[in-house]
């Protein structure tokens, strides 16, 4: 598969007309939602596959709580990564860890979790619907109690979306949004009711396939590299 030159892809965020952006808007609202909602106090965040940091950093930069939050987003892009890094020190957010690792893994979110944000943006469209059942469990692991997991899939048809949202319920999530069917993509955002689940060492959540793998119904855009390091967007 080819490679793809990401910094031009990233590119298309800039177009406020493009899908990409208007999904990144609505989870940008739906992040600062979460912050106002949110108790009192130190918070925590993660992000996976998080590219430029463009879902989180942003926000984090122009909210009153931006500076509670000490957050680790994970990209495995090592110039994805840099951008990020330097996104988070322009903004004055010296709580904002960006790691470059491949963000599949359990270990990358060792010492970051529970938290009280998760950002699972990007995923979903890209791996089968085995690995995102994995992930959605997964979550209950990685989510605190009372916290906000925020996660995108594309609803062309087939659509995958209502039974994500029951995966969620079945993991102990309750669903606050979900974007309209007709928006052109698919944000939703639950809040975790259960106790964590125990951070299990090594386990691989998810894994990105070929683009025409029939395994996955339908792709969306992601916002960095594969596990692989090849192309996330279909």
């Amino acid at each position: 598969m080819a490679r793809r030159d990401w910094r031009a892809w990233h590119d298309a965020y800039d177009d406020p007309g493009s899908s990409l952006a208007r999904r990144l808007a609505a989870v940008q609202a739906r992040i600062a939602a979460a912050l106002d909602a949110a108790p009192p106090g130190p918070l925590r965040a993660v992000s996976m596959c998080a590219g430029q940091g463009r879902d989180l950093i942003p926000v984090l930069a122009g909210h009153p709580r931006g500076r509670d939050v000490t957050a680790r987003l994970v990209e495995l892009d090592p110039g994805l990564a840099a951008i990020a890094r330097r996104a988070a020190s322009a903004a004055n957010l010296p709580g904002v860890e960006v790691v470059t690792g491949d963000a599949s893994l359990t270990d990358a979110y060792a010492g970051a979790v529970p938290a009280d944000l998760v950002l699972v943006c990007g995923v979903f469209g890209n791996i089968t619907d085995a690995d995102i059942r994995r992930t959605v469990a997964c979550c209950a692991q990685l989510c605190a109690t009372g916290g906000t997991t925020v996660w995108t899939r594309a609803r062309r048809p087939p659509d995958l979306v209502p039974q994500i949202c029951a995966w969620f319920g079945e993991d102990g999530f309750e669903l606050s949004w979900l974007s309209d069917p007709e928006a052109g993509f698919g944000v939703g955002v639950h809040r975790f009711t259960a106790r964590p689940r125990p951070l299990a060492a090594g386990l691989r959540m998810f894994g990105f396939v070929d683009p025409g793998d029939p395994a996955v119904s339908r792709r969306e855009p992601g916002n960095g590299s594969c596990p692989d390091g090849t192309s996330c967007w279909t």
